[in-house]
């Protein structure tokens, strides 16, 4: 009987999830960096809307959401509580707009390395998400708090 109720707690929750992330990736980090972008598409295959909420990631002290708020000819980051995942659809994460905001950094991220993140959503709780770290190169959004 027990492993009928484990099975279906298992089914359960491999049902509930509906979300999915593809090409997650950030950049390099500079030596001494304190932050570090992350960038996504995610999918919702759900009939009901969700919210990405936060994260956590064991190279950061905090994983916050974050947009770009253009303000006259100044690109200003201002943290959110989340981002609406709309019903069967998807929510971009991209330089220059949404993106998680890895902070108080406790090492450099190094091209070719995964960085693990553990995304939280309020319908679909938890989300384990490798970054793939890519170069990083000339053309970025610099991120300054």
């Amino acid at each position: 009987m027990k492993y009928i109720a484990l099975g279906l707690m298992l089914f359960a929750g491999a049902a509930w999830s509906q979300v999915e992330v593809a090409q997650p990736w950030m950049r390099a980090t500079a030596p001494g960096a304190k932050t570090a972008a992350g960038y996504m598409t995610i999918r919702n295959k759900s009939a009901q809307p969700d919210r990405l909420v936060g994260g956590s990631s064991p190279v950061a002290a905090k994983v916050e959401t974050h947009v770009n708020i253009k303000d006259g000819d100044i690109l200003r980051m201002r943290e959110v509580k989340g981002y609406d995942i709309p019903a069967k659809g998807t929510f971009e994460l991209s330089p220059g707009g949404a993106h998680l905001m890895l902070v108080d950094l406790n090492r450099p991220l190094k091209s070719g390395e995964k960085v693990p993140v553990v995304l939280k959503f309020e319908k679909s709780g938890e989300l384990k998400v490798d970054f793939e770290v890519r170069p990083l190169t000339g053309g970025s959004v610099e991120h300054k708090h």
